[in-house]
């Protein structure tokens, strides 16, 4: 290299080349041996600052798994040798962002994606326009604007997703590994997600009221809970755990998943849904305020949980929260609020499986209207039919839910012997729990029969086929265990469900 230079340098000032003297410049770091020093240099090194004893060495390094040696280990180096520490513990190399179809990003093929334009929005004349404005050859040219069309002229461009839209579907797609093939439709969708999370919690905010929190709220929530009230609770720590452990173990895609679980399917679904009369009860003030503090501490819980993936909508809908402001010893923003910690108080199993099988109970109550084409505003007569007391304390302990969610004229709960009212219908929820909805008057008898005529249909050549088996001394003797009990316990479903419908079609006939 230095031959080449002086001979470039004797022929650009027309001298011999001996009398061509190099010298190096002093003041100049080769790009990586100068990166390599980044942990401590930018502290003050090699002066002991405030700086330097602070936040030298740091906890995390996140960076790519391409400049693996050029960076990291060169800043390792450095820092042992320089001083005789590790500049950091932890290395989080992230994934790569690639095109839906798996390509690099390049300007070469025209499909580079910039992040203000998801954020904000962009036209696909824009989109176009840059295309031209580059140095692609016009078949590329082409291509690339073909996959814009296709992709984006529905929305005439891309839509704009929003910081936080964004933030959390790159984390979403974590859980593919090293790559992330980026799908734009695909954040689009958690815009979607975090419009809903907008629209829901401003709904929920709505069942407030006057509600103001307490500085006592939180220990005492349990003094007068219902079986719903603790059922939620019980949730909101297995979300606060499962999320502290995803994000302690860099597992982002997984605690993505875990929070849209938790507010969507657990708190929105169920739990609203569930207290809705009961926070505009004004026979029961009681109850009423206990569903609003509990709504509260799951609310505050969560934002702060999904705050680190979208710092923005949740530090808004954190200071709408009622009472803020008011409390002891609170933060003035989100960012710097204290992390949730599970109680272990909360914890609550069977709350959790009492719940579980009232809302396995509203969902047979629901199928039911489907097949027999109830409608769903019309009140309807239920009867729930449990053989053990556990599963009759738990339906009962949480009747009036049941009652709400089924859209129930009257619930009767069956103690055997008793049996429902003729021309009734039937679901099997377990073993030991039935629902049955009173069709009188109500359906069309002719289909009802048909439908019955039809199950048994069905069933009795599965019943057949395990009555084989189950007499079959050899497939008693071969087969594993397992599979035995479990080919007994479909005989006796298929057999329980046969005769339910044989009882239904003898009362309709």
């Amino acid at each position: 290299y230095l031959t080449k230079t002086r001979t470039k340098a004797a022929a650009l000032l027309g001298v011999p080349e001996s009398e061509v003297v190099l010298n190096q410049d002093e003041d100049v770091l080769d790009t990586w041996f100068s990166s390599g020093l980044f942990p401590f240099s930018v502290m003050g090194w090699p002066d002991q600052t405030a700086d330097l004893s602070g936040f030298f060495p740091t906890s995390l390094l996140e960076t790519g798994l391409d400049i693996l040696f050029f960076w990291v280990a060169r800043m390792v180096m450095m820092s042992l040798q320089l001083t005789d520490k590790l500049p950091f513990k932890d290395v989080y190399l992230h994934a790569m962002v690639r095109d839906k179809e798996g390509r690099k990003m390049s300007k070469s093929l025209g499909n580079v994606i910039d992040p203000l334009e998801v954020i904000h929005g962009c036209t696909l004349d824009t989109l176009y326009a840059k295309l031209q404005s580059g140095n692609l050859a016009s078949k590329e040219v082409a291509k690339a604007e073909a996959a814009f069309k296709a992709d984006f002229e529905a929305d005439g461009g891309i839509p704009a997703c929003g910081a936080d839209a964004l933030r959390i579907g790159l984390l979403a797609y974590t859980v593919q590994g090293r790559d992330i093939n980026l799908d734009i439709k695909r954040v689009v969708g958690y815009r979607s997600f975090c419009n809903k999370l907008w629209q829901g919690t401003r709904f929920l905010l709505g069942c407030f009221g006057e509600f103001m929190p307490t500085d006592i709220m939180r220990s005492t929530i349990l003094d007068v809970a219902s079986t719903r009230d603790r059922f939620i609770l019980s949730k909101l720590n297995t979300c606060i755990r499962e999320t502290t452990q995803c994000l302690t173990e860099y597992e982002f895609g997984k605690s993505v998943q875990v929070l849209q679980s938790f507010f969507v399917g657990t708190l929105c679904d169920v739990y609203l849904e569930l207290i809705k009369p009961v926070v505009h009860n004004k026979d029961d003030a009681v109850g009423a305020n206990q569903a609003k503090a509990t709504l509260w501490l799951c609310l505050d819980s969560f934002l702060k949980l999904l705050h680190p993936i979208c710092p923005f909508v949740t530090e808004e809908l954190w200071q709408r929260l009622p009472g803020r402001g008011s409390l002891a010893g609170e933060a003035e923003s989100i960012m710097i609020a204290g992390w949730p910690v599970a109680d272990p108080s909360w914890d609550n199993t069977a709350a959790e499986d009492s719940t579980a099988l009232v809302l396995d109970c509203i969902g047979a109550a629901r199928s039911l209207r489907h097949e027999n084409k109830l409608k769903d505003k019309v009140p309807a007569d239920f009867f729930i039919a449990c053989s053990s007391q556990d599963s009759t304390d738990s339906i009962t302990a949480q009747i009036a839910d049941f009652t709400t969610l089924s859209t129930a004229k009257t619930v009767t709960m069956l103690v055997a012997p008793a049996e429902p009212p003729m021309k009734c219908s039937l679901k099997i929820v377990t073993d030991s729990v039935k629902v049955y909805v009173n069709c009188a008057g109500m359906v069309d008898k002719s289909s009802e029969i048909a439908k019955c005529n039809k199950e048994i249909k069905m069933l009795t050549p599965l019943i057949k086929k395990l009555e084989a088996k189950m007499a079959n001394p050899k497939y008693l003797e071969t087969a594993p265990p397992a599979t035995v009990d479990k080919d007994r316990s479909k005989l006796r479903e298929y057999a329980g469900k046969k005769e339910e419908a044989e009882k239904t079609l003898k009362s309709l006939q």
